[in-house]
């Protein structure tokens, strides 16, 4: 039995993940962004042990995140699910950072410099990595014109680089990124051909199974599948600037 942390487990696929290793027997701590949120996913997943509160739009509550996720364990595995889509404008959180950079990026990145290390990651992509661009120094869209598709993808690509470079830089952490597929979900939309649980499978069996395919690390994967993630995902000089970025934003270092 495993000790589990799941962000983004109020609905879609971290719900789903969350009650699938729940029922499976694993202890499982469940996130959501506001109290509100937090009853929902206590409804729908009644054997989880707990729920975490925390606005990852928000740098001081992804902190406050990470001190409670820190008091609620010590975590065997955490799961990087939360994340937004896309947005028609560029919109700023009260911090000052795009939203969706600072929301799917940023929050996994501090929560993971702040958590103790687990013996498990799994970070949430999607395909649309695949399009996503090197824009280093422009990660916030601040200069490039805008565009929320773009900037979902360039999103999910730093996902892959992050979970790559924690990969190489925590050898003893099993670190992998995921593409869950096109799913029904708020987020996917009903024309989505793949379900929840088809979503969720991928990152239940990289959280629990012992087989050596699930034991590998530094992947992309997809229906536990290895696959070929964008050229630049595993270009060291490229994970590290983007770490550097995410310290320098967030005043907060990922430990050797």
């Amino acid at each position: 039995m495993a000790s589990v942390f799941v962000t983004g487990s109020s609905d879609g696929i971290g719900r789903e993940t969350a009650a699938t290793l729940a029922r499976a027997g694993h202890r499982v701590t469940l996130h959501a962004r506001s109290a509100h949120r937090a009853e929902q996913a206590r409804e729908a997943v009644p054997s989880a042990v707990g729920v975490l509160v925390g606005d990852l739009a928000s740098l001081a509550e992804t902190r406050a995140l990470a001190a409670a996720a820190t008091e609620a364990g010590p975590f065997d595995v955490v799961i990087h699910n939360a994340g937004v889509y896309t947005f028609p404008e560029r919109a700023e959180t009260r911090d000052g950072l795009e939203r969706v950079f600072q929301i799917n990026v940023l929050a996994p990145y501090l929560l993971t410099a702040l958590l103790p290390r687990p013996r498990r990651l799994v970070y949430l992509s999607s395909g649309g990595q695949a399009s996503g661009e090197i824009a280093l120094e422009d990660l916030q869209f601040r200069r490039r014109p805008w565009s929320g598709l773009q900037a979902y993808c360039d999103s999910k690509l730093h996902d892959v680089l992050l979970a790559f470079a924690v990969a190489r830089r925590w050898p003893e952490v099993i670190s992998n990124a995921v593409d869950p597929g096109w799913v029904r979900s708020r987020m996917g939309g009903s024309a989505a051909p793949d379900s929840v649980a088809d979503g969720a499978d991928t990152p239940v069996w990289l959280a629990s199974s012992d087989e050596q395919a699930a034991v590998v690390s530094g992947r992309y994967l997809s229906g536990r599948r290895a696959r070929t993630p964008h050229h630049a995902a595993a270009d060291p000089a490229v994970q590290d600037a983007l770490l550097a970025a995410c310290a320098a934003l967030t005043g907060v270092e990922l430990p050797s």
